[in-house]
């Protein structure tokens, strides 16, 4: 009775996890791999700033919303599912 709802949520799911992977892909995350794995042994710390855009304010903004969003379809679906999954 449960498996519409939870088979819907994973696709869900899959499919934002797909869309974040590729845009990390296209923004150059995973472009130095040979270095990435130094970063840990490094002591130095960079001393600049980095001045924060408002492109990059919204990213974490509109992160923050797809976080909110997720958590708010899980609780959705478990209410549903709880309320009405159990009745024949």
């Amino acid at each position: 009775m449960y498996y519409p709802y939870f088979i819907a949520y994973m696709v869900i799911g899959f499919a934002i996890s797909l869309i974040v992977f590729f845009w990390a892909l296209s923004r150059g995350q995973f472009k130095d791999q040979e270095r990435a794995r130094f970063l840990a042994l490094e002591d130095e710390r960079p001393t600049c700033r980095v001045k924060v855009s408002r492109f990059n304010r919204y990213e974490a903004y509109a992160l923050g919303a797809l976080v909110l969003l997720g958590l708010a379809a899980t609780g959705a679906v478990l209410l549903f599912a709880l309320l009405f999954g159990g009745k024949p």
